[in-house]
C-alpha cells in the first residue's frame, strides 16, 4: 500500500471545481484562489524581504539574527547563533520579525518551504533570502505553512526556481504563485486535523530513528569488544599498556602499526582535481572509502599516461584504505579485488605483513579504540589530518590469524544482522515520511474532507484511526 493510498480511507468533498491554479487540478467547490501576495493587503500584513546582512555585520550578542538554514519544512529549526548590534540595525534599516511571523525561504531546496518564528526571547531580524510573510487576519497561519509544505508546491517552485550554482526563487515569482484555500474555519480544522496526525507520525518517526541510534551504538560496541577482548570469555588477561585499551587477552600482541604491515603509504598528493575526465584510470578518493566497506558508485578517472608515471601510488587488493583528511578521517576499508592497481588522491594505504589479516585491521581503525588512536595522533592546522609518520605509531592488535579469521568471520555475520534491522527501520522511516508528505499535501489541497474530524477521546480511538 502506498503512502497515497492511505489516505483514502477519508471522505472526499462533494463536489468539485477547476482550481484556476497551474499546479493543481480541481478543488472543493467551495474553495477560493489568490496569489500569495495577495493574501498580505491590511495595514498590519507584511510581505517583504528580509535584510542585507553581511558576515561584518554580524556580532556575538544584540538583536538576534536567523537566516534560511533556520526555516525547516514546516518548522523552525534551531541553529547559530548570530546577532547584529541596535547600531548595525538601524544603518540597514531593517525589518523586525516577530514571533507568529511566517518565514518562507527563497534559497535552497525544497524552494519555498516556509515555518512560523516561535518565540525566542529576543528581537529578530532575518537574511534576505527569507520572506517575511504576516498575513492577513482572515488566513489561518498553519494551514499556511501546511500549505508551503506540500508535494505540489514544492514541485512548482522547484520549477520557477533559477540560478547555477545555488537555485532560489524570486520573491516577484513567489508572491505571484496563486494558491488554494478554504474559509478560515475551514482552514483552521484542517490545521487541527495535520497537527493530531502528523505529531502521531511523527513520534513514529522519533522512535525508529531513536532504534537505529541504538543499533548503530550497538554496532560499534559489538566490533569494539570482539577486536579488543577476542571471542572467548574465559581467556586470561593482561594489561594492553594503553590506557584507553585496557586489559587485552594475554596471548594477543600489541605492537605499532609499521611493525605489523609491510608498507606506510599515501596516495596522489600533487591536485588532480583538474585532471578529472569520463573516461581513463580510476581513482579513488576519500568519497569512497566508507565505514567497513568500499563504495565504488561514484569514481572518477586522471590521465591513462600521468597515471602510469605515478606507478608507485597505487592499491592492491588487499590492502586497507584510510581516510587521511577531512570529516571522514580514519574511516577505513579494505581495497576491493576489481579495484587492485588503482590510483588513490590522497588516502593513506596500509599493506600488512602476512601475520595481520586486512579484515581484523580495518575492523579494529573503525572501533572505538581505532578512533582513539586516530584522535591521538591527527594534527593539523585549519584541518585535521593524519600522515605516515605519525600512522606507523599507531598502536595494533594482532591475534593469532587464525583467532583473526574468526573474528572476522563472527564480526561479518553479527554485522549483516545489525545493518538488516538499520535497513529495515530506515525503510520504515521513509515510509512514514512519505505517508506524513501524502497527508499534508491531500488535506491542503482538498482531495479530502475533514470538516467532521473531530480528536479521538480515548487511546482506543487512537489506535482506530491509525489501523
Amino acid at each position: 500500500m502506498t503512502a497515497l493510498s492511505k489516505t483514502k480511507r477519508y471522505q472526499a468533498y462533494p463536489e468539485y471545481k477547476d482550481s484556476g491554479v497551474e499546479w493543481l487540478d480541481e478543488i472543493p467547490s467551495s474553495w477560493q484562489n489568490a496569489p500569495i501576495k495577495y493574501m498580505a493587503l491590511s495595514k498590519k500584513s507584511l510581505f517583504l524581504d528580509g535584510n542585507w546582512i553581511e558576515s561584518k555585520d554580524i556580532s556575538e550578542e544584540g538583536i538576534r539574527y536567523i537566516t534560511t538554514g533556520n526555516v525547516g519544512e514546516g518548522s523552525y529549526k534551531e541553529q547559530g547563533m548570530g546577532f547584529v548590534t541596535q547600531e548595525t540595525f538601524n544603518k540597514l534599516n531593517c525589518t523586525e520579525v516577530y514571533a507568529g511571523d511566517i518565514l518562507i525561504s527563497r534559497l535552497n531546496n525544497p524552494i519555498g518551504r516556509a515555518c512560523i518564528v516561535p518565540d525566542l526571547n529576543n528581537r529578530i531580524v532575518t537574511s534576505v533570502d527569507n520572506v517575511i510573510f504576516r498575513p492577513d487576519s482572515t488566513y489561518e497561519k498553519r494551514f499556511l505553512v501546511y500549505l508551503f509544505s506540500s508535494k505540489d508546491y514544492f514541485k512548482h517552485t522547484s520549477n520557477l526556481a533559477r540560478g547555477a550554482t545555488m537555485q532560489r526563487i524570486s520573491r516577484g515569482l513567489l508572491g505571484n504563485i496563486r494558491v488554494v484555500f478554504p474559509i478560515k474555519e475551514e482552514q483552521t480544522k484542517i490545521a487541527n486535523f495535520l497537527d493530531h496526525e502528523t505529531a502521531k507520525i511523527d513520534t513514529l518517526i522519533e522512535k525508529q530513528q531513536q532504534l537505529i541510534k541504538l543499533l548503530k551504538e550497538k554496532r560499534q560496541a559489538v566490533i569494539s569488544h570482539a577486536v579488543t577482548k577476542g571471542l572467548n570469555p574465559q581467556a586470561p588477561m593482561k594489561d594492553s599498556g594503553v590506557e584507553w585499551l585496557g586489559e587485552v587477552p594475554e596471548h594477543w600482541v600489541v605492537k605499532p602499526l609499521n611493525m605489523a604491515t609491510s608498507k606506510l603509504s599515501v596516495g596522489l598528493a600533487t591536485s588532480v582535481t583538474n585532471s578529472y575526465r569520463d573516461d581513463g584510470a580510476p581513482i579513488i578518493r576519500n568519497l569512497n572509502i566508507k565505514e567497513g566497506y568500499f563504495d565504488g558508485s561514484d569514481m572518477l578517472f586522471i590521465d591513462e599516461k600521468f597515471a602510469k608515471s605515478e606507478k608507485s601510488k597505487v592499491t592492491r587488493y588487499g590492502d586497507v584504505l584510510m581516510v587521511r583528511t577531512g570529516s571522514n578521517i580514519g574511516l577505513a576499508c579494505v581495497t576491493p579485488k576489481e579495484f587492485d592497481q588503482c590510483h588513490t588522491f590522497t588516502t593513506l594505504i596500509i599493506t600488512p605483513k602476512s601475520e595481520l589479516n586486512s579484515h581484523f585491521l580495518t575492523y579494529c581503525i573503525n572501533s572505538a579504540f581505532g578512533k582513539s588512536e586516530v584522535s591521538r595522533l591527527k594534527q593539523g592546522f585549519g584541518k585535521d589530518n593524519l600522515n605516515v609518520e605519525e600512522l606507523r605509531r599507531f598502536q595494533t592488535l594482532v591475534p593469532p590469524y587464525h583467532e583473526q579469521s574468526e573474528i572476522v568471520e563472527f564480526l561479518n555475520q553479527q554485522i549483516l544482522n545489525i545493518e538488516q534491522l538499520i535497513t529495515k527501520s530506515g525503510n520504515a522511516v521513509n515510509i512514514m515520511k512519505e505517508r506524513r508528505t501524502a497527508l499534508i499535501s491531500a488535506a491542503v489541497t482538498g482531495k479530502i474532507d475533514v470538516r467532521n474530524w473531530q480528536a479521538p477521546t480515548s487511546e482506543y480511538q487512537a489506535m482506530e484511526q491509525t489501523a
